[in-house]
């Protein structure tokens, strides 16, 4: 099954869920070559003020990738978002996705994120003025929610309906409030009442962590695709797998451990390139790190590498431990769900926030 986002067709319904910090170009990239059906960027800032800062230039570099290019933005002030749509379709951005699902608090305290879903007339005022600057380009808009404010507030279903009669064009649930953060299980009746209330495409986000769960979830809430987030992080493949389940019922084989290095060792290099030497260094080692948390000798081999420094020996030591880890196994091990998955997940949000 795919879905539509204005003209866009999509590969499939097998998404990658927008995370601060994670969903770089670099991981979009991988992702997509490994399945997924639709990327959707880090968020942008709608403050004109750090346009121009490193971050942000970098979160708005799309070279090389292929599209659509969707580029999400969050914000509390209709105007500025506007002109964060302008901005960021100006350089590249195909489809503009609003963010109002992140429950981070540096994002809620200022009234962003998941935190607009406590007002629902600026909410949708937002979503409006959006989808106005965006159409003389033609540039479909979508946004992200979770199911509202707490277990007293879950008003997914009526602000999706609103959204949609403004014009957007496709709906995101993630299966908690703000207040749940990542803790517990996401719920996904909530998720199945809003597809029920709504004909734009739905898509199921929370707890993907495996095929039989995508199924699963596919099946009961009614929606038209699944995001993933989290049980992608080290675990890339994760949407080949889902998507040859989704269609034969029938389950892929783990990666060889020789695709694996050639992944990894691509992705680094890409790393590298996009933050530079020390930058570049330090933030691939959550990446690394995801990779080889089930592996033989992981753990001891990623206090090591958390002590180097230098992009070249970093990439070597990868390459080195992975070369001996092919020595011992042809296939990497069949994979769980991953850790911070579901019960106990906060735990991720450091680096994962806006999942």
């Amino acid at each position: 099954m795919s879905v539509r986002i204005g003209s866009y067709q999509l590969a499939n319904n097998v998404f990658v869920a927008p995370m601060a910090g994670v969903t770089d170009r670099p991981f979009r990239q991988l992702c997509k070559a490994l399945g997924a059906g639709y990327a959707v960027s880090e968020m942008v800032t709608s403050r004109k003020d750090l346009w121009d800062s490193l971050k942000t230039s970098r979160r708005a570099n799309h070279a090389g990738e292929p599209g659509p290019i969707s580029v999400q933005i969050a914000g509390t002030d209709a105007l500025m978002m506007a002109e964060a749509a302008v901005y960021n379709i100006e350089r590249g951005a195909q489809i503009i996705d609003i963010n109002m699902g992140c429950p981070a608090k540096k994002v809620c305290n200022k009234w962003a994120g998941s935190a607009l879903m406590q007002n629902e007339p600026l909410a949708v005022e937002i979503a409006a003025a959006v989808v106005e600057a965006a159409a003389p380009f033609k540039v479909p808009v979508t946004l992200k929610m979770r199911t509202g404010w707490s277990d007293e507030h879950r008003n997914a279903i009526t602000l999706a309906r609103q959204f949609e009669q403004v014009g957007i064009q496709m709906l995101t649930v993630h299966g908690r409030t703000r207040e749940q953060g990542y803790k517990g299980f996401a719920e996904y009746d909530t998720i199945r009442a809003v597809k029920a209330a709504v004909g734009v495409p739905v898509v199921a986000n929370g707890d993907i962590t495996s095929p039989e769960k995508a199924r699963d979830v596919l099946a009961y809430t009614g929606a038209d695709a699944v995001m993933v987030g989290r049980a992608a992080q080290g675990r890339p493949w994760i949407f080949r797998e889902i998507v040859h389940f989704l269609q034969t019922g029938e389950h892929l084989a783990p990666p060889l451990v020789a695709e694996l290095r050639r992944h990894l060792l691509a992705h680094l290099q890409h790393h590298y390139a996009l933050y530079g030497e020390s930058t570049g260094v330090r933030s691939a080692r959550k990446h690394i790190a995801w990779y080889v948390r089930d592996l033989p000798g992981g753990d001891a081999f990623r206090r090591e590498m958390n002590l180097i420094e230098n992009s070249a020996a970093q990439w070597q030591a990868v390459a080195d431990y992975l070369d001996a880890l092919g020595q011992q196994m042809d296939r990497l091990p069949a994979s769980g769900a991953a850790p911070g998955a579901g019960e106990g997940a906060d735990a991720q949000a450091t680096t994962s926030d806006c999942v």
